[in-house]
C-alpha cells in the first residue's frame, strides 16, 4: 500500500473485506462466529456487527440450522459476470487480430 493510499485506510471496511475473504470456501458448511474471529483475531463482537452488514449487502447469509455463515449465491454471480466479460472481450480481440492478420485477397 502506497503513503497516499494509507490517508485512505479504513480498519472496519479492510476488516470487513477479510471476512469476505475468509468465508470463501466455506459456501457449503460455512463457519462459526467463533471460527471467524480467531482466524481474523478480532473481537465477537466485530463478527456479529461484520456479518450484519455483510447480510445487508446481499454477500452473506447466517445457516439457520447452526448459526455458521457463508457467502451467498451473489459472490459467485459475480465471478461467473466477470468470466463472461472477458471471453466476450476476448473473442473481440479474437476477431479483431484475425482481420489485421489474414492475408489480403
Amino acid at each position: 500500500m502506497s503513503n497516499n493510499d494509507e490517508r485512505y485506510r479504513s480498519a472496519s471496511q479492510l476488516r470487513i473485506l477479510k471476512m469476505l475473504l475468509l468465508l470463501g470456501g466455506h459456501e457449503v458448511d460455512g463457519l462459526a462466529p467463533s471460527q471467524i474471529a480467531k482466524s481474523l483475531q478480532i473481537a465477537p463482537g466485530e463478527v456479529t456487527h461484520d456479518t450484519a452488514n455483510l447480510r445487508l449487502a446481499g454477500l452473506a447469509e447466517q445457516i439457520i440450522e447452526t448459526g455458521r455463515w457463508r457467502l451467498t449465491p451473489r459472490v459467485p454471480q459475480i465471478a461467473m459476470a466477470m468470466l463472461r466479460e472477458l471471453e466476450r472481450r476476448g473473442n473481440f480481440l479474437d476477431e479483431t487480430k484475425q482481420r489485421y492478420t489474414r492475408e489480403p485477397k
